[in-house]
């Protein structure tokens, strides 16, 4: 896997870029480079873990860990819903007649 790009070091200042394993701090890397990566970091971002990885990211933590406008565009990137579980509860009273 390519090392997490210098570039992105100001936004983990808490952390040696060395030391961040990209596995274990998943969670923290694909939170951060959403948050403040550039078009340039997040083509790396996307190239180190599975499309699938980042939405299920976004769709467990993106809530808590996103600010908006992030969150919006990220659903709207990604393509999912605006609020998953307002999404799932309304479901069935679509599909129910009138």
């Amino acid at each position: 896997m390519s090392p997490i790009p210098i570039s992105l070091a100001p936004f983990f200042q808490e952390y040696s870029l060395e030391d961040l394993d990209l596995q274990r701090s998943a969670g923290t890397i694909i939170e951060r480079t959403l948050r403040y990566g550039n078009r340039e970091e997040l083509h790396w971002l996307f190239s180190v873990y599975p499309k699938q990885v980042i939405v299920d990211w976004v769709h467990r933590w993106g809530q808590d860990a996103l600010p908006e406008p992030h969150l919006t565009f990220w659903r709207l990137i990604l393509v999912l819903p605006e609020n998953p579980e307002m999404h799932h509860s309304s479901a069935p009273f679509l599909l129910a007649k009138q």
